[in-house]
């Protein structure tokens, strides 16, 4: 199949960019002799941004000495290096139109299977001094690929390359890619590529949203059922533990509330809580289509929004809430589903269990949860009761802070629910996974669920708080918290940025999203839920926007380039 003409590797390092300081590891060298390719990463090698690169799903970057030369004849330059497209694996061989996701390598002691594009970041722009080169890897269909290790080994610079086992479903690096970034998908193609098990967890959500809204109106898959904020009725508040209070949310006129997705989220403001009002996101805890929708709210000492939903908020309050959003959703499959969550992540877990028990056919249910103790396990009997009256399932609760007596009591098992109880467990490795609670938590437990054999497509997770920003690895990242902009305030349309919590007006309308952003210091974020990195693309969750010429025109769909969107509407985003 081909041959590896180098091992590049290279360490993270602030570099001079647009008058500021970027953290990355894009410089990377050859290495002479033996490297050990690990299931993270190759030995010598770093990310500075970890959210988009490196990892399990992104452990090796490969790219062609063609693709070298093609970009040699059309930049017209003659210097350059192994490396310096900022991959791990300079080969000789495996086109992108030829190698499918799915394939798997035998290189040196090691197995690698192939399992997305590269993502079009602007750090290999920067690297090659070529600014426009992330939109033109796509436009152009070489964007290189990622492979993932199956068995850890040395490998090195003159190692043949062997395919052993071909992807399912045909589908190259370069159709993958141009699927999610080009417009004219194919949904038949979109298909195709959510059946190949090996495709990275974030390229599958995309393709899942895509092909909602081409498949045309469904059960809240193709936006939000409503743009901006609507009025909602608080009918009660419910304490479910001593720090968790339920908010039960009706339509003002008795109607009934669109459907959700189990495991999605509301975005809730609130202006009688604080000026300029917060605005926060909580999960929804409730069965999606009930007509009605409950969030589940955990007290903060000191927080506002937290503080007036859970001691100052009566029923007969009327809340200003966006539509249910999020791509944290159950998938269809026949096989053992796993709900593991710690804390207050078991909220939206907890309404995949409903939609689970109200499925005709129930496939074997396993609910792993761990918390402080009886007093901090809100909506317990809940969830066991739904437990019970399904004919294949598993409970399993961990208290970190109770008394035996207590866990005893509460069959729970004491300490908390660590990488090793989880193994421990012996889940079924044909199960899909569905993770949610505390960044280190998420991490522990997914090396636990792929150490037990399940595949690491079918593992999802859903992190509380704001997404990554699409620029990481900005020294000083830790600036000011997002504000208003200064001076007078705008006449244009309100955009909210739900994951900031913020809402404020373009100045009369002239300003683009990405601007008015910066004014307020909002971190711009990830695209399209694939980690996706690219410089100017971020989803548009409601109302609408105009476009001006742009690196790839026309935008892709459901997205908008807010490098030169400016709102028409008031809009809400996922920022």
């Amino acid at each position: 199949m081909g041959s590896v003409l180098a091992v590049n590797v290279g360490k993270p390092a602030n570099v001079p960019w647009q008058g500021r300081v970027v953290y990355t590891g894009v410089w990377k060298r050859p290495v002479r002799g033996p490297v050990m390719a690990r299931r993270l990463n190759l030995d010598g090698d770093g990310q500075g941004d970890t959210q988009g690169h490196g990892g399990e799903q992104r452990a090796v970057l490969v790219y062609q000495i063609e693709s070298y030369r093609y970009w040699q004849r059309h930049f017209r330059r003659d210097d350059f290096t192994f490396g310096q497209f900022g991959e791990n694996l300079t080969v000789d061989g495996l086109p992108d139109d030829e190698v499918c996701v799915g394939d798997r390598y035998r290189i040196g002691e090691a197995e690698f299977e192939v399992t997305q594009p590269r993502v079009t970041c602007y750090r290999v722009g920067l690297r090659m001094g070529e600014p426009e080169l992330p939109a033109l890897l796509v436009s152009h269909h070489r964007p290189g690929f990622y492979m993932r290790v199956i068995q850890e080994g040395h490998i090195q610079a003159g190692d043949t390359i062997t395919k052993t086992r071909t992807g399912p479903g045909a589908l190259s690096v370069a159709d993958i890619d141009a699927l999610l970034y080009l417009p004219g998908r194919d949904p038949d193609m979109l298909r195709r590529a959510l059946n190949i098990p090996a495709l990275s967890p974030g390229w599958q959500g995309s393709f899942r949203e895509l092909l909602a809204a081409a498949d045309g109106p469904g059960l809240a898959d193709d936006g939000p059922a409503w743009d901006g904020f609507r009025e909602l009725r608080v009918d009660d508040v419910v304490a479910e533990s001593t720090t968790v209070f339920s908010l039960h949310l009706s339509a003002p006129d008795g109607t009934r509330l669109p459907s959700a997705r189990a495991g999605q989220y509301l975005t809730v403001r609130i202006p009688q809580a604080a000026r300029p009002a917060p605005i926060r996101s909580y999960s929804l805890s409730s069965a999606p289509d009930a007509g009605t929708y409950r969030i589940s709210v955990k007290h903060e000492p000191n927080g506002t929004a937290s503080g007036y939903l859970t001691t100052e908020l009566r029923p007969g309050a009327v809340l200003e809430v966006a539509a249910p959003r999020g791509d944290f959703v159950l998938t269809e499959s026949a096989g053992p589903v796993l709900l593991v969550s710690a804390g207050i992540g078991l909220t939206p877990v907890l309404s995949m269990l409903h939609e689970l028990a109200a499925r005709p056919l129930v496939p074997e249910v396993w609910w792993i949860h761990g918390a402080r103790g009886p007093r901090e396990h809100p909506l317990a009997g809940e969830a066991h009761a739904l437990l019970r009256a399904l004919p294949h399932a598993h409970e399993h609760v961990f208290y970190s802070a109770a008394t035996s007596e207590e866990s005893r009591r509460f069959h729970a098992s004491p300490g908390r629910l660590t990488e090793d109880a989880m193994l421990a467990l012996a889940v079924p490795p044909d199960a899909s996974a569905y993770v949610c609670g505390p960044a280190s938590f998420m991490t522990d437990i997914r090396h636990a669920l792929t150490a037990a054999g399940i595949d690491a497509a079918r593992i999802h997770t859903e992190l509380f708080g704001a997404l990554p920003s699409l620029t990481p690895g900005l020294t000083g990242e830790t600036g000011p918290a997002p504000h208003q902009p200064t001076g007078p305030p705008g006449t244009g349309p309100q955009v909210t940025f739900a994951r900031s919590g913020l809402s404020a007006r373009s100045a009369d309308g002239e300003q683009s999203v990405l601007e008015l952003a910066d004014t307020c210091d909002v971190p711009t974020r990830w695209s399209c839920r694939t980690g996706v990195c690219h410089t100017c693309v971020t989803p548009l969750l409601s109302g609408s926007v105009t476009y001006s010429p742009a690196p790839l025109e026309p935008p892709p769909d459901g997205q908008v380039l807010i490098c030169c969107a400016r709102p028409k509407s008031d809009v809400v985003l996922d920022m």
